[in-house]
Parts: C-alpha cells; structure tokens; sequence
C-alpha cells in the first residue's frame, strides 16, 4: 500500500524547545487554534502521559481535529510546559503524580510491531490457501487417474527408504503376472498396474496375438483382462482387468534424471515365479535395442525368450525381418524369461523403466537352459507416459 499516514506521537511541534512564557503569543508561523474545541468524541481510547511541566507526544489519531497550541479552555491560559502553547486541544495533559513522559516508549514500541504482525498473518493464511489448494488438486485426482510424478516422490516409507525390502513392500502389490494364449502357444510376462480400476502397462510381445489375457495380483486375486491399445514400435500395449477396483497402484517417476549408477530393484514373475524381486545398478543409458514387430515372433524365439538385437548382433533367436528401435536403460539386475512387462524401479519406489528384454547366453531352446547374464533393458518410463494416450485411443497399431 502506498498511501502513508502519521500515527499518534510522530507529529512534532517545530519549536520544541524554545523556552516561551505560556503567555506569549502565539508563533505568527504556527498555526492558530480553533475558537473551539473540537469534540471529545473522536479521542483515541488511549494516550500517553504526560509530565507536568514537559511536553508531551501528539495524541491526536490520524484524521482526528485536534490541534497544537494553546488549551481550548474557554479560561485561554496555556497547558504546562514552553512549547509554543504545552498540549493539545483534544487531551489535556495529565494530573501531576502520573507516569513520566518515558512511559510512552513501550507503547510506542508496541505499535511498531503491528505491521510485523501483518506480515505473519499475511504468510499465514497464504501458506493455508497453498495447502488447501494441493488438497484440492488431490481431492480432485480421483482414485482411477495415473499417479506420475515428474521428480523422485517417496513412495517408500521413511523408515525403509533407500532399501530393497523397503521398496519391494511398497511396489510389489502394484505388479501382476501376465498370462497370455493365442495359437502359438502360451507366453507369461508381468505388468504394472497404473489406475486402480485395473489399467495395466506391459510389453507388446507378452500379449502379441492373444485370445485371451489371465492376470494374477500379488495378493492372489485372478481377473480376465481385454487389451486396449498396442503399440509394436515402442513393444508397449496397455490391457483393462475386467471388474477390477480398488487396487494398488505403481507411481511412475522420471526417467530423465536416471544416472548410470544409481541403485534399482526389478520386479516381476519369471517362469511363473510371481513377485520375484531382484537388485542392481543402471549400467548405461540410452542403448539402441531392436526388437520384432511381428506378432508371431512374441510366443517364440526360444520358448518364451524375447529375441532382440543390440550392437549388430541378435540375441535371443531371429528378430525377423520387421523391427523397431528403441532407447533402453540397460541394467545388471537379474532378469529372467517372465520378467518383460515387469517394472525397473528406484529407491523411492517410483518406477522408471519397463522390463523389455534380456540376454541370455544358452543356446538351448528350453527356457530353463536361460539365464541372466547382467545384460537386461527397459524402456524408460518417460516414454511410457507420453505414449498414454495413444494407448487408451487403441494404440498405434489399431
């Protein structure tokens, strides 16, 4: 606020301390007093004392018709004290015997500290109207949307954070075990759930071509579930639970500020080992993984392996002759036939990739000859979410 104003006491007369007699006339320069004095009724509640014999502050609050000089007194001698006419019209000074003129100090002080006082209730209720508003935002999220955050939210419980038992216990009732049929055969992968009404996210080639989807909770639960949307050139697809609500839900993070390095936990069902949980590191960053395109190849490739190809080599069998190539996060934390679809997760808890693939150096064809090697890749969360849309509008395949 701009506008300024004199509080009570900070109005001085200019001629303080010139020893006139309280008959003198008055200063041609100061103004004269009023014929009367003006009402009572606008006194402030409280004054200063003041001294017989000294003067005292200006009383008069802001606005209010007193006047320095002479006593208003019809009898038109002059208050106490040789400041050109002592104290005001409005209040007259106090009886002798009352407090000194100091005393007025500490109330002084204590109006100094109104406009602190303002600013604190000022940050008060902004910092209400800020909480408020984020609760109204979360009110208003709902229990069905996506739970993303663009920077590493604790998921995990303070007293377990940067643990793997910690973040298992948090993550784990939010990834399922995904088993697909089609008329190649039968594939299992896992998945994550995203809303709590059984949106689901996962890798294309886990449910290539299928005629019918069985998804299993970490608590046991089984549902039937209905693919929504596919997209082969990114190996996502996202499928719906059928009578599904209430259920836990994975927060995706930000895969951006991944560094190699940084600890992470997978999550999945390899060979039907539902909630397996294995630890590791990001071992590089943006590896160019081909993987097929072909619907056939998802339920082959060695008996349930995803093949793919990186560095110009093939891994895993033939990719076939329609590809697609995608920035992965590459990983030396266990993963297994059963894994894809499966979740890449810090140690907050949020997830940050989608287990793709993963080398495999057996050259037999059973899928219990595989095992991991420290070489798996997952598509970074990032392009999870920004492919949402494309997914719940049917995909990119459709």
């Amino acid at each position: 606020m701009t506008e300024s104003f004199r509080r009570s006491g900070e109005y001085e007369n200019p001629y303080q301390g010139d020893q006139q007699h309280a008959s003198s006339p008055v200063n041609p320069e100061w103004p004269p007093p009023p014929a009367h004095a003006p009402a009572q009724a606008h006194a402030p509640a409280q004054s200063a004392a003041v001294e017989p014999g000294s003067t005292g502050p200006d009383s008069t609050a802001p606005g209010t018709a007193g006047w320095p000089g002479r006593s208003a007194t019809d009898g038109g001698h002059a208050g106490s004290g040789g400041n050109g006419g002592g104290g005001t019209a409005l209040l007259g000074a106090a009886p002798a015997g009352s407090a000194p003129a100091h005393a007025a100090a500490p109330a002084s002080r204590k109006r100094t500290r109104g406009p602190l006082a303002l600013l604190a209730a000022v940050a008060i209720v902004a910092a209400a109207i800020g909480g408020g508003t984020a609760y109204g935002i979360q009110e208003l999220s709902g229990n069905d949307t996506v739970t993303s955050s663009s920077t590493s939210t604790n998921v995990v419980p303070s007293a377990d954070k940067g643990t793997v038992a910690g973040v298992a216990k948090a993550v784990s009732p939010s990834i399922v075990e995904i088993n697909a049929t089609s008329n190649a055969g039968e594939s299992t992968g896992s998945g994550v759930i995203i809303t709590g009404d059984g949106e689901i996210i996962t890798n294309n080639h886990v449910i290539a071509d299928a005629t019918s989807i069985k998804v299993s909770t970490s608590d046991g639960r089984t549902y039937t579930a209905k693919v929504v949307g596919t997209d082969a050139a990114k190996d996502l697809a996202l499928i719906k639970l059928e009578d599904a609500s209430g259920l836990a839900t994975a927060t995706l993070g930000d895969s951006s500020g991944v560094q190699v390095g940084d600890e992470v936990v997978a999550i999945g069902s390899p060979e039907g080992l539902t909630g397996t949980v294995t630890s590791g590191i990001v071992s590089a960053l943006d590896r160019d993984v081909t993987v097929s395109t072909e619907e056939s190849q998802g339920q082959s490739g060695g008996s349930g392996q995803w093949p793919f190809e990186f560095g110009g080599r093939q891994f895993n069998g033939d990719t076939g002759s329609s590809t697609t190539t995608y920035k992965a996060l590459q990983t030396d934390a266990s993963l297994n036939p059963g894994n894809s679809g499966g979740a890449l997760i810090d140690m907050n808890g949020n997830i940050i990739g989608i287990n793709s693939a993963m080398y495999s150096a057996a050259s037999g064809s059973s899928s219990s000859d595989a095992g991991s090697v420290g070489l798996g890749f997952a598509i970074p969360v990032n392009t999870v979410k920004s492919d949402l849309a494309t997914l719940r509008a049917g995909g990119s395949d459709s």
